[in-house]
């Protein structure tokens, strides 16, 4: 199976004090065998939250150097896909701005042969990461 890590799940993932990482680490080491995704929407949403020095303690250049470092894992390796996705493939169930960019990121995991992996437990058809 392969999923892409919607923003939320990305940073628990790698930012260490984060409340959810031990969940979401258990739960990657719980998937042998299948493979966890980024893209440019996600991996700048990591950037964007973890580098504001005031709440993380890390500046833009360190959470960069962060997700690279977590990219580039051997034990297990996150794998970049690029977004072909314009608006027209925005799902009919985005009503609201907060939604657009959940919708998007789940019509590109379906793209690319994915299930959106989330903590958010408010995006349809979202797998929700127990």
């Amino acid at each position: 199976m392969r999923y892409l890590l919607d923003v939320n799940a990305l940073i628990a993932y790698g930012f260490r004090r984060h409340d959810f990482h031990d969940q979401v680490g258990a739960w990657i080491r719980s998937r042998k065998g299948d493979r966890f995704l980024t893209c440019s929407i996600t991996e700048l949403g990591f950037v964007r939250v973890l580098g504001n020095v005031r709440t993380y303690g890390m500046d833009v250049a360190h959470a960069k150097s962060l997700l690279q470092e977590l990219k580039a894992w051997k034990a297990l390796p996150l794998e970049f896909i690029t977004d072909g996705n314009d608006i027209s493939v925005l799902p009919a169930w985005v009503k609201s701005p907060a939604q657009a960019t959940d919708g998007h990121l789940l019509q590109l995991a379906s793209a690319n042969g994915a299930v959106l992996a989330t903590l958010d437990e408010g995006i349809p058809g979202a797998y929700l990461i127990p």
